[in-house]
Formats: structure tokens, sequence, C-alpha cells
């Protein structure tokens, strides 16, 4: 028998398809599918050519400048898109119109302050930033340049949430493929002239631009055309009976996304604060390959978050456990399938592609790729728990990886170095995802007995009639 028998494939697809749930996220999910996986592969270009450009001390800063923003901006954030998510989806499902776009103009003004003040705090961090993470005080303008990308950002998460509702994924697949295109050409023109360090930080804050601005502006016409022209002049008044149940989800999130940033959002902050800009370059590179895995993945969450949102809503459990079912057996199958991948040729990319200096890079990979196999192929964990209910779930899990990881950095990174923080890291995504995989599964089969049991009584009632 072939290896690759087509009526085995033709089994396997038509199995992993023929439910109409599965086949929407699988389109909605490829569309940007297509656009991560160009923007994958320019993304890399970009690496190449900023590593060739920077030397691996110069790649290191510039990692740290760039997620030293995008830490700040998370930690003011308050993950805007799950919540439009979560509650544009249920009054849209309700017929309540006005409630709907109530949440999404509450939404975009919480982030707007958020934005700005995320904005002060970068301002503020900067002389810290350039002192203890870059080890060069003059670099601090640097750290304000690159901030600026938290002005255009004002509801950029609000404003994906709500493009996600209206399957407007093929819109935001288009964004993402030109924002990584003109980052591209940005970084390429700076290449071909020779530029510096800050031509190559501008380019990526264009790119980033191009992109916020974009999602916006789609964001802002979809809503006019959802409920109308006037929508931003409802009142909020109308929220006024959820406004506890708001306030909470939206702190929920955004205290497990805080603490987030310790468990696996601050990777390079930490070790160019315990080690130097070297490791801090050998560890982005790593980082970046790693991420050539995930990143293909990534687009499933957004995909899947919604029509889980909705299925929850009709109390389709039958849906939501075979859609995540089938889910994992994609997102496994492609993340075992290209770790393999790497652990055989990635050696031979970073010497080629990267030059020999950046080497090192190699072992944290591979120890990356252990969490990364587990996180890709239970991608859907943290968004199946918002889904039915249990938000502070995933703060509790962040919560208890946070103390873990701090204790083995501080422990370990200062003494072995950059391969201490992607073991924890792996180790964190190991756990963490275990834990919330468990109680999804506990929370899951709680709801289907409590419908069960209320079928029972209807079917009792009937009878007794």
């Amino acid at each position: 028998m072939p290896l690759f028998d087509p009526n085995r494939l033709g089994f396997l697809q038509n199995r992993l398809l023929k439910n109409a749930l599965v086949r929407r996220v699988v389109r909605n999910s490829g569309y940007l599918f297509s656009a991560t996986s160009i923007s994958a592969g320019i993304s890399m270009l970009q690496s190449i050519l900023a590593a060739r450009m920077l030397g691996v001390s110069g790649f290191g800063i510039l990692g740290a400048i760039t997620m030293f923003t995008s830490v700040v901006n998370r930690f003011a954030s308050f993950r805007m898109s799950e919540l439009v998510i979560k509650y544009v989806s249920h009054f849209s499902e309700t017929g309540d119109r006005p409630r709907a776009a109530a949440v999404f103009k509450a939404a975009a003004l919480v982030e707007m302050l958020a934005s700005l003040g995320a904005f002060g705090l970068v301002w503020l961090l900067a002389p810290l930033g350039a002192t203890y993470l870059t080890k060069d005080p003059g670099t601090a303008s640097w750290f304000v340049v690159y901030g600026l990308i938290l002005l255009a950002n004002l509801i950029a998460e609000s404003s994906t949430g709500l493009l996600q509702i209206f399957d407007r994924f093929r819109r935001m697949a288009g964004l993402g493929i030109a924002s990584s295109l003109f980052t591209l050409a940005a970084i390429g023109l700076i290449y071909w002239w020779g530029g510096g360090f800050l031509g190559i930080l501008l380019a990526y804050l264009l790119g980033k631009v191009v992109g916020s601005l974009g999602l916006t502006i789609a964001a802002l016409i979809e809503a006019d055309r959802r409920w109308g022209r006037g929508w931003w002049r409802v009142s909020l008044n109308l929220l006024r009976g959820q406004g506890r149940e708001l306030a909470h989800f939206a702190v929920s999130t955004n205290l497990s996304a805080s603490l987030s940033l310790i468990t696996k959002d601050s990777e390079l902050l930490w070790v160019s604060l315990l080690r130097n800009p070297l490791e801090t370059g050998y560890y982005k590179l790593a980082l970046s390959l790693a991420n050539m895995v995930e990143l293909p993945i990534s687009p499933l969450p957004q995909a899947t978050y919604p029509e889980l949102a909705r299925e929850v809503a009709r109390r389709n459990w039958g849906n939501v456990r075979y859609m995540l079912r089938q889910g994992s057996l994609l997102a496994g199958g492609y993340s075992l399938a290209a770790s393999i991948g790497l652990l055989l040729l990635g050696r031979e990319v970073i010497r080629i592609l990267y030059t020999p200096e950046y080497l090192p890079a190699y072992p944290a990979l591979l120890i990356l790729l252990a969490g990364y196999l587990v996180a890709n192929t239970f991608y859907w964990h943290r968004t199946a728990l918002l889904a039915v209910g249990h938000p502070d779930y995933p703060t509790k899990v962040n919560l208890g990886l946070a103390v873990f990881k701090v204790g083995g950095i501080l422990l370990l990174v200062p003494r072995i170095g950059y391969l201490a923080c992607a073991a924890l890291l792996s180790a964190s995504y190991v756990f963490g995802v275990s834990l919330s995989v468990n109680k999804f599964r506990w929370a899951l089969s709680r709801q289907e007995q409590i419908l069960a049991g209320q079928v029972r009584i209807d079917s009792a009632g009937s009878i007794g009639k």
C-alpha cells in the first residue's frame, strides 16, 4: 500500500470537514492561515535582513525594544477583542442591535484610554528600559519612537473582535499581508541603502501602523453597515444591567493577560535584564523560528472563538466538543510535522540564512518546540474556558505559573542563561495548557449533564400531559 493513499486521504478529509460548523471554522481560519503563512514567510525575510544588518547584539536590542512596547501595551489593555466577541455576538444572536453597538462603543472607549495610558508608560519607563535592558542609556529615545505604535493601536483590539464576529476574515487577512509587505519593502530599502538601527526600527513601526489603522477603518465601516451611521450615538446606559458582568469579564481577562506576560510573553526582557544583548539575540532568533510553527495555528483561536460563543449560547454542546476535537487533530498533526522538520533542518537553516554566528540559537529552538507542540495542539484551551463562562480560571493558572516562572528565572537564568528561559517557557506551556484543558473538559461535561437532565424533565412533562 502506498504511503500516501489518495482514498485514505480523501476519507480523512471528509471526516474532518463533514460538520458544517467545522467547515466554517476551517474556511475562516483558512483566510487567516493563508495570510499568516504568507506573513510568516515575509517575517522570516524581514528577520534575516535585520539579523544580518544588525549582528547578534543589535538584533537582541531590537527584540528588547519591540517586546518592551508590546508588554506595556498588553499590561494596560483589557483584551477588548474577546469582550467584543462574547457580548456583541450574544446581543446579535438575540436581535438586540442597540446593545450590541453599545458594547462595541464601550469597548472602543476603554481601549482608547488604555492605549493612551500605555504610551505614557512607555515614555516614562524608556530611560529604565534603556539602562537595564539594552544596557545603553542612549537608546531611551528608541523606546519612545517605537512606542508610537500604541497611538495607532487606539481601538485595534475592539476592531479585530468586531471583524471576527461578522466573518470578515478575508479582509483581516488582506490587511495582515499588506502590513507585512510594507514592512518588508521598508527593511529591504534600508538594507539596500546601508541604513542603521533606527531605520530598521522605523520600518517595523510603520508596518505596524499600516496594519492597525487598516483594521480600525475596516471595523468602523462594518459597524456603519451593521448598525447604521449613527451607531456611535447609542447610549451606554443600555448596558447598565450588564455593567458589572462586563467589567468582571474585562478585568479577569486583563489579569490573565498580565500574568501571561510573566509566564510566556516577556521572554526577551528577562534575558536582556539578567544576561546581555548577545544572548538576547540568540534567544530572539530561537523564538522567531519556533514561531514559524505557531504562526499557521495562531488564526485558529480567532476563527474558533466566535463560533464557540455562538454554539455555547445555543447550548449545542455536541458541536462544541466535535469542533475542538477536529481542530486539535489538524493543529497537532501540522505542529508535529513542522517540529520534526526544524529538528532535522534547523541548524542548517540558521547557518545558511542567518550566518554561523547565530548557531547557538539552535539548542534553545529544540527546547521551545516541545512546549509549542502542546500549546498548538490545544490552541483553544483559553478561549474555550471564556466561552463556557470561566474567565477566572486562566487567571488562576497564570498566577501559579507566574510564581513558578519568576522563581525559576531568578534562580536559573543568571547562572545558565537563555537556555534556562527556553526550558521554563516550554514547561509553563505544558503544565498551563494541561490544567486548562482538564478544567474545560469538566465544565463541558457538567453542562451536558445539565442539558440531559432538562431534556428528561421536559420529556416526563410531555408524557404526563
